[in-house]
């Protein structure tokens, strides 16, 4: 046992004042996991509501592809339980809505921010829990009442059928005139409680990694997760309430006369889009920094080396924090700006592409004369690079406005968002997954069936967005249920591999059954000793209180 080791251990058993804590003292179940402010726990809570949501969003995403799988109309009419066409296209406007929102809210954001950040940015800093354990509890229980608004919208009216039919965008004024009944409205208020959930979960990040790091742990110091995590919080807090001021317009412009929106009445349907996006953008590096950081955690670990240029890959994630949100019209390329603005807006887009490319340069620097092994987090993680070089390619590509001219809404941009995302963020969830999974449960996975996940997955989702791009070029408009003959091959394709990633997944939920049923004992450090950061110094699986600090230096 090394003395770091042994410090902490002894360290666990004794509060400040060395009064013995009887280990083995559980809370009853309803006040653990109800009214916990336990940091781990909260993060446990936020992991297992992330894969609940990400089951649901991912069968939605299943039947779209049922129904594209071939040309025509082949699904919809059943589900909407109707013969009328238009419910029938409505039905589809609910479930691409349906899909982004819970995607976006309620599956990446949780698992990311809620699940790994609750989980390892106290540890990684050395601090006891979170800086507001208490507000981090209401930061998770908004969840659940935002996720059943959502799901509860697509029961009640619509405008032309059930559900909101916005696209997850919600852009006016298909949102405000185009849809009456309350289903709107729901989901409204469903992003308003998520919004409330991050911007509360945002300080408490903050407060937490400004005021309480070990000492010696300076902003110089700290585990790149941990700075992943500290630029995210900064944009959630930037960008949410400007998301919250747009939507609060549109539940105005819906119910109270107002007209923010409507030309009618002196408004103007693309302020809504400025609004949006300006929240839009930086919502994407939300998503995407905590799996930057995931990814240099494990790049270094299973290279054996510290990640390479450090100092570098920190301010990159700030650089691209910043850049962030002064890009936000590039979603806005067809809404008729004038040539001056297109080109700065392309200009400052392409930007983005130089902090991202550090980092990129970066990770295989890391790897570069390492002693690596691949085991499951290192191939996640080199499968992220090269999932997300692909994404970001195409990202430089759509920032032309002249060429986004012609790509815009077709299934060129579908493919580029869902490299990053689809195959960019989830692949670095599953990175983190794998890689602390041993610390959270205590319990080893199957190494076979973690590899068979990945291979099987990786196949998969390149099956299913790959062939996009050339949809895309060929100019298959994006959110229609219905296609000529000649996008057949490429959608079929596209399904296929829909299966094959779904095929994957059952792997992942069988090897995660097992490993909690079956799987032998992990030891404090499953990754040798190459894993020196701090969350591997530490007994796992962690013991129920909240001293697994290093001892503070007197």
């Amino acid at each position: 046992m090394t003395d770091t080791t042994a410090h902490a251990s002894h360290f666990q058993a004794h509060d400040d004042h060395g009064h013995h804590h009887d280990a083995d003292h559980k809370p009853a179940f309803f006040a653990r996991w109800f009214m916990s402010t336990n940091h781990k726990d909260i993060g446990t809570l936020y992991l297992i509501f992330a894969i609940v949501a990400g089951i649901i969003g991912g069968a939605i995403s299943g039947l779209m592809r049922a129904e594209l799988a071939a040309p025509g109309i082949q699904y919809l009419p059943t589900w909407a339980g109707t013969d009328n066409f238009d419910t029938a296209l409505h039905m589809w406007n609910v479930l691409i809505t349906a899909h982004g929102l819970i995607m976006v809210f309620f599956m990446v954001m949780p698992a990311m921010i809620g699940g790994f950040g609750n989980w390892f940015v106290p540890i990684m800093i050395g601090a006891p829990d979170m800086a507001f354990p208490r507000m981090n509890n209401i930061s998770f229980w908004l969840l659940i009442p935002a996720f059943t608004l959502l799901l509860g919208s697509t029961f009640v009216s619509g405008g032309t059928g059930l559900g909101a039919g916005t696209g997850w965008t919600v852009y006016a004024p298909l949102s405000t005139s185009g849809s009456a009944g309350p289903s709107v409205d729901m989901a409204i208020l469903s992003l308003h409680l998520a919004g409330a959930s991050s911007i509360l979960g945002a300080i408490n990040f903050i407060t937490t990694i400004f005021n309480m790091r070990a000492p010696g742990m300076t902003l110089h110091k700290m585990p790149l997760f941990v700075w992943s995590v500290l630029v995210t919080a900064f944009l959630l807090l930037l960008a949410l309430p400007v998301l919250a001021a747009a939507i609060t317009m549109l539940l105005t412009d819906r119910n109270f006369g107002t007209t923010f929106f409507d030309a009618s009445g002196g408004g103007d349907p693309v302020l809504y889009q400025h609004l949006f996006w300006f929240f839009g953008h930086p919502e994407v590096y939300i998503m995407i920094l905590p799996g930057f950081g995931i990814v240099s955690q494990i790049v270094a670990t299973f290279s054996r080396k510290p990640v390479f240029g450090y100092l570098g890959m920190a301010y990159a994630m700030v650089a691209i924090g910043v850049v962030g949100f002064i890009v936000w019209a590039h979603h806005m390329f067809t809404t008729g700006m004038d040539v001056n603005t297109k080109m700065y807006f392309t200009a400052a887009t392409m930007v983005i592409a130089v902090p991202t490319g550090i980092k990129i340069f970066s990770w295989i620097a890391t790897m570069w004369g390492g002693s690596l092994s691949f085991k499951t987090p290192m191939v996640w993680a080199i499968g992220f690079i090269f999932m997300f070089t692909v994404g970001g390619v195409t990202g430089v590509v759509l920032a032309n406005g002249g060429i986004d001219n012609y790509m815009h809404d077709t299934y060129y941009v579908v493919a580029h968002f869902h490299y990053v995302l689809s195959l960019g963020a989830v692949f670095g969830l599953f990175c983190g997954f794998y890689y602390w999974f041993p610390k959270m449960s205590g319990r080893m996975y199957s190494e076979v069936l973690g590899q068979l996940h990945f291979w099987v997955f990786f196949i998969g989702v390149n099956l299913l967005f790959f062939p996009m791009h050339f949809l895309g070029l060929d100019g298959m408009p994006r959110r229609y249920p219905d296609y000529p003959d000649a996008f057949a091959q490429y959608n079929y394709i596209a399904t296929v591999g829909y299966m094959v990633m779904a095929a994957g997944m059952a792997i992942f939920f069988l090897n995660v059954f097992w490993s909690l049923f079956a799987g032998k004992k992990a030891p404090d450090n499953p990754w040798g000793e190459g894993a020196t950061t701090l969350e591997w110094t530490l007994s796992s699986p962690p013991p129920y209180h909240q001293f697994e600090t290093l001892p503070r230096v007197h």
